[in-house]
């Protein structure tokens, strides 16, 4: 059973109470929405506290291989810029995590041992979602076996899409459940989700369900994160910790590529969540080519110079 307050354990008895319970949640107003995220995206930082940032930033990446292509040595030689992302430079903070395809997170666990990197690995069946429960199930159970520290799984957006909340929700339940000591983070695929009313529902349902943490999406689709259903899965479980005491973390993913995307998005969880999620262990970055550009203007505060994309390695 997810760990959620007792208030909330009558919202998921049946699937016609869960869809009470999502269909009773305020209706997102999506002009003041977006209005508020852009207002937020133009705070400006001074030279210290962007110094700092940039280095929380780097702190919250989660360094991503997931393509079909990906081999042992290309894992590894990520691991290395996990660890060191600035040969030049050993001040430079660690990524959050690695994160790989699940035949590549004991390559992945091999290579971070010791390091306080953590192993990141999708699965059930990323980025579709398209298999029975039993095959996302040995998915997990594969990844955690196999030395995964987290799991990104995708949820059932053909079952979202259609009303199936339950079903949704019980899947999630089922995958925590395999994951052992390894965290969970949720990936709703906002872009496919079609409203601002669907991601906070999407987001009630994860956060139900016992999700250590809420993801925008997969990287695979058009619309990844944007600073707008950030903001939105920001004040879910902002509001879930006042209602049950219980923190999630949240993590946009796709599209953030620069340092001052970046500061954006710290913006947005300092002003509406607060500071008890800036920190890796609550807020993460599905972005790595978001990492370079972060060396880069890391280096440009302590020398002085802009060094230029050729001097940063080539994930």
């Amino acid at each position: 059973m997810p760990t959620t307050a007792p208030a909330f354990f009558d919202a998921t008895a049946s699937d016609s109470a869960l869809r009470r319970f999502l269909f009773g949640l305020p209706g997102v107003d999506a002009v003041g929405l977006e209005a508020r995220a852009a207002s937020l995206g133009t705070r400006s930082i001074k030279t210290t506290a962007k110094a700092y940032a940039i280095d929380l930033a780097i702190s919250m990446i989660d360094l991503t291989t997931l393509e079909g292509a990906d081999t042992p040595g290309k894992v590894r030689a990520l691991a290395a810029k996990a660890v060191n992302p600035d040969p030049t430079d050993r001040t430079t903070p660690r990524t959050a995590a690695v994160c790989v395809y699940p035949d590549m997170a004991a390559t992945a666990a091999a290579a971070l041992a010791g390091s306080g990197v953590k192993v990141a690995s999708v699965a059930t069946a990323f980025p579709a979602g398209r298999a029975a429960l039993d095959v996302k199930l040995a998915d997990v159970r594969d990844a955690v076996a196999a030395g995964a520290d987290e799991i990104d799984m995708v949820i059932d957006r053909g079952a979202f899409l259609s009303g199936r909340f339950l079903k949704v929700y019980e899947e999630i339940v089922a995958v925590k459940a395999e994951c052992g000591p390894a965290r969970l983070k949720v990936i709703f695929e906002t872009g496919e989700l079609s409203t601002y009313d669907n991601i906070r529902r999407a987001s009630w349902i994860g956060m139900l369900a016992g999700a250590d943490f809420i993801k925008t999406s997969t990287g695979k689709v058009a619309t990844n994160a944007t600073p707008a259903n950030t903001l939105l899965m920001l004040e879910a479980v902002r509001d879930f910790r006042a209602a049950t005491g219980v923190q999630i973390g949240v993590k946009p993913a796709g599209g953030i590529r620069t340092t001052k995307d970046a500061v954006k998005f710290l913006v947005l969880v300092n002003e509406t969540a607060g500071e008890d999620w800036l920190d890796p262990h609550w807020f993460r970055f599905g972005a790595s080519s978001l990492l370079n550009d972060l060396l880069m203007q890391r280096q440009k505060l302590s020398t002085g110079r802009y060094s230029g994309p050729d001097y940063v390695t080539v994930d």
